[in-house]
Order: structure tokens, then C-alpha cells, then sequence
């Protein structure tokens, strides 16, 4: 079994930053030998990928909405992965999901992600 609890969501104005947290737990799987990556699901839409990470991160995607804006990182000796989030936009607010892998690479699909977080509110307003 492998927990992940995101953390750092909030509610902030257009044009400011965020820093998504996820943090891995349980026995099941070694942290730093899989991909993660973060989903997100605007209300009223369905989830949609966001940015990915392999396992020793010299592999990053990004969805065309938030490249340029985003950075994905990890830190394997923490369990914990990361996405800092700039120039945010109101159309950036969704619930925010930490995946954990199936495999060292998985990309951006997510049909290649077997276990995820709860979410983490992220809104976007004036």
C-alpha cells in the first residue's frame, strides 16, 4: 500500500504562486524508483494531467497550459514531490492530485498511475 497526502493548495490571486506538496508513505513501494506525477480536475470537468516526473527526474512533462509556468520536482531522500506553480490563472483552480506510478517513466497518461492522493484545493480569484 502506498499513501500520498498532498498539501500547500490555498486561495490566492490572479498573477500569484503556489507550491504543491506530496508526500509518500507505506511499504509497498520504494519512493525514488517510480514516476509521479500531478493531475488536476476543475469543477464541473474531468481530471487532466498536469506535469510528470521519472524516478531520478531527469525526465519532466508538462501539459501545454501550465508549461512555462510550472516546475515539477522531487526530492527521493524526503518521499516528497513537488510543483510550483507561478502566474497562476483563474482558470488554474482545480483539485490537485499527487499519482504515484506504475513504472520508472510513466509520462502523462493516466491509465499509468495506480495510486493517488486525496487532493488539494487550489482556487484562483479576485
Amino acid at each position: 500500500q502506498v499513501q500520498l497526502v498532498e498539501s500547500g493548495g490555498g486561495w490566492v490571486q490572479p498573477g500569484g504562486s503556489l507550491r504543491l506538496s506530496c508526500v509518500a508513505s507505506g511499504s509497498e513501494r520504494t519512493f525514488g524508483h517510480y514516476g509521479m506525477a500531478w493531475f488536476r480536475q476543475p469543477p464541473g470537468k474531468e481530471r487532466e494531467f498536469v506535469a510528470a516526473i521519472s524516478w531520478n527526474a531527469d525526465t519532466t512533462y508538462y501539459a501545454d497550459s501550465v508549461k512555462g509556468r510550472s516546475t515539477i520536482s522531487r526530492d527521493n531522500a524526503k518521499d516528497t514531490l513537488y510543483l510550483q506553480m507561478n502566474s497562476l490563472r483563474p482558470d488554474d483552480t482545480a483539485v490537485y492530485y499527487c499519482a504515484h506510478g506504475i513504472s520508472t517513466n510513466p509520462g502523462p497518461h493516466a491509465t499509468l498511475y495506480d495510486y493517488w492522493g486525496q487532493g488539494t484545493q487550489v482556487t484562483v480569484s479576485s
